[in-house]
């Protein structure tokens, strides 16, 4: 049987898929201590190179959960907004590195959380819909 998805969840997730991409490629420049970032900056936790490899840990966990996302499901719905909020901390904590490249990442993550948050069930069909909301439909048609 034929499932439609809905528009925004799909949009989340490949804004997710852009979003880990980017994290990835961003962590391995940090990695290689790339001329774009600031060297000379106080990090919280360690440093530069340290932060690389943070950013590429969590681009592939939101690659993984770009996947997870894309097969439907609660857990993809779950591991999806996990992992934009850790990409929205992590891109808070390292505004030293790169301070406006950080917040345009911040801002993506709160797009994610919000699509997936507040459209995460639409267009998965009667199988998405709560035992309440079949249980409330049901009182309903049963006093008809």
């Amino acid at each position: 049987m034929y499932e439609e998805r809905s528009g925004w969840v799909t949009f989340a997730a490949v804004l997710l898929l852009i979003g880990g991409t980017l994290n990835v490629i961003y962590g391995i420049a940090a990695i290689g201590n790339s001329n774009f970032f600031v060297h000379d900056a106080k990090y919280i936790l360690s440093n530069l190179n340290t932060w690389g490899w943070i950013t590429v840990l969590i681009g592939v966990i939101q690659l993984l959960a770009a996947g997870s996302l894309w097969r439907g499901g609660l857990f993809g719905r779950i591991f999806a907004i996990g992992a934009a909020s850790l990409s929205a901390v992590g891109a808070l904590l390292s505004i030293p590195a790169y301070p406006f490249w950080s917040l345009a990442i911040f801002a993506l993550d709160i797009v994610i959380i919000h699509q997936i948050a507040s459209h995460g069930t639409e267009g998965r069909g009667a199988a998405a819909e709560s035992s309440v909301a079949r249980d409330m439909t049901g009182m309903a048609e049963s006093r008809q």
